[in-house]
């Protein structure tokens, strides 16, 4: 499948050569380039803050989007609720994204390895010794950033309600 590309944004699918080849191209112009990943299922202003803080970080965000069968292996059968390429789809509509990539793996080290990110994103709940990836972006000279999330917001306390709820 090649990659979907817009004028305000790429979804780079399940390709990790068009992603690596996307950080190259910027890192050449001069450009810092941030990297994160996650499910981003059911997209909260808990999700909003935290990518825009992370694209506060560089020049450009890359979203890398856990694929549907990554979700169920990490969060169970019932989850996600949105597809990947809808996911994908929401992500690549804000305005501090600048790329998506899905990818397949249980986690995200192989695309970081690929993408070579100037800067590595993670929420704070992440401890600094366990963040996947670190090794890669630190032996280029890179930094990781622990951001914090919003208190209030979750995906799961979303489902949650929504399942309590009567008509």
């Amino acid at each position: 499948m090649s990659p979907i590309l817009n004028s305000q944004f790429s979804i780079l699918n399940s390709q990790f050569a068009a992603a690596a080849a996307w950080a190259s191209r910027l890192r050449a112009e001069g450009k810092t380039v941030v990297f994160t990943n996650g499910v981003f299922d059911l997209l909260h202003p808990g999700h909003i803050r935290y990518l825009a803080d992370a694209r506060a970080q560089g020049d450009a965000l890359i979203v890398a989007v856990n694929s549907d069968r990554s979700v169920r292996a990490i969060k169970g059968p019932t989850r996600p609720i949105n597809a990947e390429q809808e996911r994908a789809e929401v992500l690549s509509a804000l305005a501090v994204v600048d790329a998506v990539v899905i990818f397949d793996e249980d986690d995200p080290h192989a695309i970081i390895s690929a993408i070579q990110p100037d800067v590595l994103v993670k929420g704070a709940d992440w401890a600094a010794d366990r963040i996947i990836g670190r090794d890669i972006v630190e032996a280029r000279g890179g930094r990781v950033v622990r951001i914090q999330f919003a208190p209030g917001f979750s995906t799961t306390a979303m489902i949650d309600k929504i399942r309590c709820r009567r008509p």
